[in-house]
């Protein structure tokens, strides 16, 4: 029997109409003011013929615009798919296509990008919000419940083939992610929720459906300032912060000697390992960090160092949320003991039940409603997860995921490369930075502006590499399989001719 629970949004607005639901631009907009908001736009939308099963891009900044078209979107019982507006023109053309969506919701700041996808004739419509919000709303049966099971969200994420996936994400699995974390790091009345991380991103849209579920106001920003994040802590009591090392980075050098303001209570730290020095740093000035391990096919966080481990537990991702499950497995799949390294496979009603379109992956991926992550890790004796690897190849950059393979693809497009290999590198600003090791056709003049040039056109701006070094041939085993170790150390000894 399939089970529903009440429209989030409308009963949020029945249950606490005046709390604040999103502080943008020092303007605060209650739960009942964004319902009315989210009504109208839904019948704009609806005017457009987005409607019940569809599947529809969205291409938007941080904005309260976007958390309106957001929830707009679950109102009509469509299917947001969410686009990274990071992404070259040619990967987000892709993805559309790939998730079959009917219809694409941007805005005129992206304007060039809507020229080139419209140059392509797709099959989809193409609407930007400025569009949508001029257009007389239209009638619609309003959703008084949802199916858990229903799919709320689409995000793709790469995969290690270098082909990017949809990661069905279902009412369901924003619930458990929810009340998971909830019954983490516990809830407040005064609980406020600063988000500077990108909607686009689990870690971005998982605080919007907090924010329903739990009734607390979001302090949203457009991107990331610290000065501006330390002045909105002080001014509108902000007690839980999401974000990655680079942020928290810079935070920490910005408030110096400086204590950050005692209401304070969660800074929750995502997106790969963070240095111990940083942590120890928090720890001397006050900082409450509390390390997460989770990804987009877990719904963000799905393990959480809890508040009273955060100083004694230093460096761990901590233990899974109440309602999942972690183990760590060898290469056939049996678990393995305390301290031994091996893969990290998760569960939990929060964990994805696969990916779009994609039944052969699903089956190897997903295995008894084991999620097996390619990540690599170990617990110690008393059940801490301690991550070592974000998959063994994968490069995390500014709290981005770039997969080689995704690269190497590009790489291989140019008419002058007959073979690439891309490693990711140590940098102080970033975490990590992609760097290509390239093997040029013979009688071809190639020049590193040259390639990076070529990969602007087809690769975001964060995975495009940072350094061309030209190499007369890769390291490679008898079947072939690329050996990433030995160009790092060429790399290290300075043998590679660049």
């Amino acid at each position: 029997m399939t089970q529903q629970i009440p429209n989030w949004l409308t009963k949020r607005a029945f249950l606490t109409p005046s709390r604040p639901a999103v502080i943008f631009d020092d303007v605060t907009f209650s739960f009942q003011e964004v319902y009315e908001k989210v009504l109208i736009t839904s019948g704009q939308l609806a005017s457009v013929s987005i409607k019940k099963g569809q599947f529809v891009g969205v291409l938007l900044k941080n904005h309260l615009d976007t958390v309106v078209i957001l929830y707009a979107l679950q109102m009509l019982r469509a299917t947001a798919v969410i686009l990274n507006n990071r992404l070259s023109d040619e990967e987000i053309a892709w993805q559309l296509h790939d998730s079959k969506s009917t219809a694409l919701i941007s805005e005129e700041s992206f304007s060039s990008t809507i020229a080139s996808l419209q140059a392509k004739q797709p099959l989809y419509s193409i609407w930007t919000k400025q569009q949508i919000f001029s257009m007389e709303p239209v009638t619609f049966p309003i959703r008084d419940e949802y199916n858990l099971e229903d799919i709320c969200t689409i995000m793709y994420t790469s995969g290690t083939t270098g082909f990017p996936k949809g990661v069905i994400q279902t009412y369901d699995n924003h619930w458990w992610s929810a009340i998971g974390s909830a019954l983490n790091l516990g809830l407040n009345d005064d609980d406020c929720w600063l988000c500077t991380v990108p909607l686009f991103h689990i870690s971005g849209y998982s605080i919007l459906m907090r924010s329903l579920v739990y009734g607390i106001p979001i302090v949203l920003h457009q991107g990331f300032d610290e000065r501006r994040v330390l002045t909105d802590i002080q001014k509108h009591k902000v007690t839980i912060m999401s974000v990655v090392t680079t942020m928290l980075t810079r935070m920490v050098n910005e408030l110096g000697n400086n204590r950050i303001p005692a209401h304070f209570r969660c800074m929750l730290l995502g997106g790969g390992p963070a240095p111990l020095s940083l942590l120890e740093d928090c720890a001397k000035i006050g900082i409450p960090v509390f390390q997460t391990y989770g990804m987009t096919e877990t719904s963000s966080q799905i393990v959480t160092l809890l508040p009273e481990n955060s100083l004694n537990k230093l460096g761990s991702a901590g233990k899974p949320l109440f309602p999942a499950q972690l183990k760590i497995v060898d290469a056939d799949g049996l678990e393995l003991a305390p301290v031994q390294e091996g893969e990290i496979i998760v569960k939990g009603p929060n964990v994805t039940q696969g990916y779009l379109y994609r039944e052969t992956e699903n089956a190897i991926k997903i295995r008894n409603g084991w999620l097996h992550t390619g990540d690599i890790g170990y617990v110690d004796e008393d059940g801490f997860l301690y991550v070592l690897d974000r998959r063994a190849d994968l490069i995390i950059s500014g709290g981005e995921n770039i997969y080689p393979a995704e690269i190497e693809g590009v790489l291989l497009l140019h008419e002058g490369i007959v073979d690439a290999g891309v490693i990711g590198i140590e940098d102080e600003q970033w975490g990590q930075v992609p760097v290509a090791f390239v093997v040029a056709k013979e009688l071809i003049e190639l020049s590193e502006a040259d390639i990076i040039s070529f990969c602007q056109h087809k690769l975001a701006k964060y995975k495009v590499p940072k350094k061309i070094i030209f190499i007369d041939e890769l390291p490679r085993n008898a079947a072939n399989k690329l050996l990433r170790r030995n160009l790092r150390d060429q790399l290290e000894r300075g043998h590679a001719n660049d």
